[in-house]
C-alpha cells in the first residue's frame, strides 16, 4: 500500500507517531457514529417550537374557502344589520368576544384612501353604512384568526403564540392576496371583495379581505 510505504521510509519513532495519531483519529470517529442520533422531522419540528408562520400558512386557504363559502351579499346584510345587529351576527357570523365576525362580500368603487384602509361606496348598501377595506401594508386586528371560531386559545401553549397566529395569519393574507396589488393606488377602481369584519359598529365595516380583484 502506498501509505504503508510511505511510512516506511520516515524514521521509526516518527512512523509509530503517525500510527498512533491515524489509531486514535480512527477511534473518536467509530464514538462518534456511536453517539450520533437520526432525529425525524417532527421531533426536529418539536425541538425547534412552534412557528406561527407556518401554521398560517397551512390555514389560511381553509380560512379563505371558509370565507368565500360563507359570505354574504353587503346588499343583503345591511338592512339586517340596521334592524337587528345581534340577530344579524347570529345568523350570519360567529361570536367573537365583542360582537359577531361576518363573512362578506361587495364590489364597490374605492373612493378614498388613508394609509391602505380604502372607504368604498357599494351599491344598493344604505349611504349611512361606511364601508372600508384593509390593503396594507398594515393589516390590524385578529379578524382572520377568529372568523371561523375553529381557532381558539386553548389550541396554544399560551398568549403570546395565540397572538403571532393572528399576525401571521394577516401576513399570510397579505403575502398571498394583496401582492398583485401592493403599491398600487386603487381610488376611482371598483374592487370586489371578499373578506370578513367584526361587527361592532353597525354602521361602521372595517373589512379585511381574502379576495380582492380590480373588474375594472
Amino acid at each position: 500500500m502506498i501509505m504503508s510505504s510511505t511510512l516506511n521510509s520516515v524514521p521509526g519513532d516518527k512512523r509509530i507517531r503517525a500510527y498512533v495519531t491515524a489509531a486514535v483519529a480512527l477511534a473518536l470517529i467509530a464514538i462518534m457514529a456511536l453517539d450520533t442520533k437520526v432525529i425525524s422531522l417532527t421531533e426536529l419540528e418539536s425541538a425547534v417550537g412552534f412557528s406561527p408562520q407556518q401554521f398560517a400558512q397551512e390555514t389560511f386557504p381553509e380560512i379563505k374557502a371558509y370565507v368565500e363559502n360563507n359570505a354574504v351579499n353587503a346588499s343583503v346584510l345591511a338592512p339586517e344589520v340596521l334592524q337587528d345587529t345581534g340577530v344579524a351576527g347570529e345568523k350570519y357570523g360567529v361570536a367573537a368576544g365583542i360582537g359577531h365576525i361576518v363573512p362578506v362580500s361587495l364590489s364597490g368603487v374605492a373612493v378614498e384612501n388613508r394609509g391602505g384602509v380604502y372607504t368604498l361606496e357599494v351599491a344598493d348598501v344604505p349611504s349611512d353604512i361606511v364601508i372600508r377595506v384593509q390593503t396594507g401594508p398594515a393589516i390590524n386586528g385578529t379578524t382572520l384568526r377568529d372568523t371561523t371560531g375553529n381557532i381558539q386559545f386553548g389550541d396554544f401553549t399560551n398568549q403570546i403564540e395565540y397572538q403571532d397566529v393572528g399576525a401571521a395569519l394577516n401576513d399570510e393574507m397579505k403575502r398571498q392576496v394583496l401582492a398583485d396589488i401592493s403599491g398600487q393606488e386603487l381610488t376611482g377602481k371598483t374592487l370586489e371583495i371578499v373578506g370578513s369584519f367584526t361587527m361592532i359598529n353597525p354602521k361602521n365595516w372595517l373589512v379585511t379581505p381574502v379576495s380582492i380583484a380590480i373588474s375594472e
